[in-house]
């Protein structure tokens, strides 16, 4: 059969559904187990620690940017499930001429529906995939909005200091969650200098747990140029991760908000 990613690539797939599926990408992996695919998944990457059983029984291919090609010949895999942004772009070329590669392209909250419905259909699990959808819609319209939104930076690294910004699923998570992203005038992550937060007004300095495992230790960093902000680590998987993951992510945010005092 022929599908479309979000590349808008056609693709043939074939055996159909798929036998024997690799997946490059953490998030998409624990979709797939979300969808049943306990036998037909037979590779994952270092970074696929969600389901926990699959991160310890599953064949690992490599980190995400660093791939084991010769790993992933010798699984012969019938279809290999990858993503632009975390994938590296030459070895996914290369991949793409042995092998079925679709790939997901994923910024806002729909491209996240939009790949968990065409990998329902890739996977023959469109009977899980579909009412999946339909709860996390559910799930993202019930998430209030404050009638003023508190200006956040949202850190994912540390030396270089890099924040999410614009055209970035974490930027769109970040509105969803109720807030204003002090860095929305910026694209992707780009590298910044602390002092620039001196005179942005900012009310949360948000920590991210990944990439960067930040910690309360580094708080201190941070306090010279943003004396008024509240500092905060929060839970990068909860504000990344665009695949079934997304189940948690509301609660989440609506319980961060608490601890802020937003509502």
């Amino acid at each position: 059969m022929t599908f479309t990613d979000q590349l808008q690539r056609n693709l043939d797939v074939n055996p159909y559904p798929p036998q024997r599926i690799i997946s490059l990408v953490p998030s998409q992996t624990e979709l797939l187990h979300y969808l049943g695919l306990e036998d037909q998944v037979v590779g994952i990457t270092k970074f696929c620690i969600h389901p926990d059983h699959w991160f310890r029984s599953k064949t690992r291919v490599g980190g995400t940017k660093q791939l084991n090609l010769d790993r992933i010949q010798s699984l012969q895999p019938d279809l290999i499930i990858g993503n632009k942004e975390e994938n590296d772009k030459d070895q996914i070329k290369a991949l793409m001429e042995q092998y079925p590669v679709w790939m997901s392209n994923i910024h806002k909250l729909n491209d996240a529906f939009e790949m968990i419905l065409e990998i329902g259909r890739l996977t023959a699990t469109t009977s899980r995939a579909a009412p999946l959808i339909q709860e996390l819609k559910s799930r993202f319209v019930k998430l209030t909005i404050p009638p003023k939104r508190p200006k956040v930076a949202y850190f994912i690294w540390r030396r270089p200091f890099m924040v999410a910004a614009n055209q970035t699923f974490i930027h769109e998570m970040i509105l969803a969650a109720g807030f204003q992203n002090a860095f929305e005038h910026k694209t992707r992550y780009p590298e910044i200098r602390l002092q620039e937060l001196t005179s942005m007004d900012i009310d949360y300095i948000l920590l991210s747990s990944e990439p960067y495992p930040f910690k309360g230790q580094h708080f201190e960093e941070f306090k010279p140029f943003c004396q008024q902000a509240v500092i905060k680590i929060v839970d990068g998987e909860l504000f990344s991760w665009y695949g079934s993951r997304l189940l948690y992510s509301t609660d989440y945010f609506a319980e961060l908000r608490k601890e802020l005092g937003m509502s």
